[in-house]
């Protein structure tokens, strides 16, 4: 295997957009939907788009089961159905506000969307194939295959039995009321809420249950916290509070600095934590914070609606937002160092000149 990428500082590398032209982030406008259009909502392909004929696919349920299943997308189709409302936020979204950065996909702070999911309670699959004893994590296959760090492989990650068995992990087959699309992982994708999106594998082909600890690089290796080169501290899992507004007034093409008419503005955004419901959100002005209004949560995997009124005053502001989730977990001021850039939660910070 090959050495980790080191960070970097200064311009971006033609690697570095050739993978921000491949993978996309949601508008910051598209925040004024509950949920996302599906021609909006982030894409990260880590490899390529793999060519699925979905007559012939099949899912293959195997390893530590007291019965192998294989079914087809028709057969899937026909088993009790479950929609839920869920918000999938990129581990790495964030990761260009840090210096210095690692080298990967450049995400600003637009790797979030929320969508509703149709498709299969994985747990009701697993009672039907029936966990043997030993069985201790459940791996989860891709058909998209490709190199890492020197490394061929297919995407797979795993989660233990008991997370898989959790409330809300789907076999999921549509996105927003029409059939999976190919960049979504078509014809049937995992969707985790709650977790970072890479727990949500797509183009699923199998399922293999296991003892021990699955060993593959995107699990065992990527998606871990560190400070320091070689350093491996505790794996991506939830979510971190964070929350986002959607930029008032209009923008100039360039820069996106944002002008505004001078008096009272409504600001309206979008807060999240894998953590549980949003306690509080507050609206920045010039560093003098306002409490907003937050929206219960109807739907327990997706974002909260917040809003605040602004009295905007002439002259240069800096709007900020910051969230706190019901444990109290805040958001920073500043990014949190991570080597690789993951998990990034701090406020965003949105320019406004305010005219007459």
């Amino acid at each position: 295997m090959s050495a980790r990428r080191p960070p970097l500082v200064g311009r971006y590398t033609l690697e570095e957009l050739a993978l921000a032209a491949r993978n996309r982030g949601m508008p910051l406008e598209a925040l004024r939907d509950d949920v996302t259009p599906s021609g909006l909502h982030y894409l990260l392909v880590h490899f390529d788009i793999p060519p699925v004929d979905a007559a012939s696919w099949r899912l293959r349920i195997g390893g530590r089961v007291q019965r192998a299943l294989e079914l087809g997308l028709e057969e899937l189709q026909r088993l009790p159905a479950r929609t839920q409302r869920v918000t999938l936020e990129c581990a790495g979204n964030g990761r260009a506000q840090v210096s210095p950065r690692y080298p990967s996909v450049p995400w600003i702070e637009e790797g979030v969307s929320t969508a509703e999911w149709t498709g299969v309670p994985l747990a009701a699959l697993l009672e039907r194939a029936g966990l043997a004893a030993g069985a201790g994590e459940l791996v989860f296959r891709g058909l998209d295959r490709g190199f890492d760090r020197g490394v061929e492989h297919e995407f797979a990650r795993s989660l233990t039995v008991a997370e898989s068995m959790r409330e809300g992990v789907l076999l999921a087959y549509a996105m927003n009321g029409a059939p999976l699309p190919p960049q979504h992982g078509a014809p049937l994708r995992l969707v985790v809420p709650r977790w970072y999106g890479m727990a949500s594998v797509k183009w699923l082909h199998a399922i293999e249950a296991i003892e021990g600890s699955f060993d593959g690089l995107q699990q065992a290796s990527s998606y871990h916290f560190r400070t320091t080169p070689g350093e491996k501290l505790a794996p991506c899992t939830l979510m971190r509070v964070n929350s986002l507004m959607t930029p008032p007034g209009i923008p100039d093409f360039y820069s996106r600095r944002r002008t505004v008419q001078a008096g009272r503005v409504v600001i309206a955004g979008r807060a999240w934590s894998g953590a549980g419901a949003i306690a509080r959100v507050e609206l920045g002005d010039n560093g003098t914070w306002l409490p907003a209004q937050v929206e219960p949560a109807a739907h327990g995997f997706a974002w909260q609606k917040w809003h605040a009124v602004w009295d905007a005053a002439p002259g240069a502001h800096e709007l900020a937002c910051r969230a706190t989730d019901e444990r109290g977990e805040c958001q920073p001021l500043a990014p949190p160092w991570d080597l690789s850039g993951f998990g990034n939660n701090a406020v965003q910070r949105v320019h406004v000149l305010v005219v007459e």
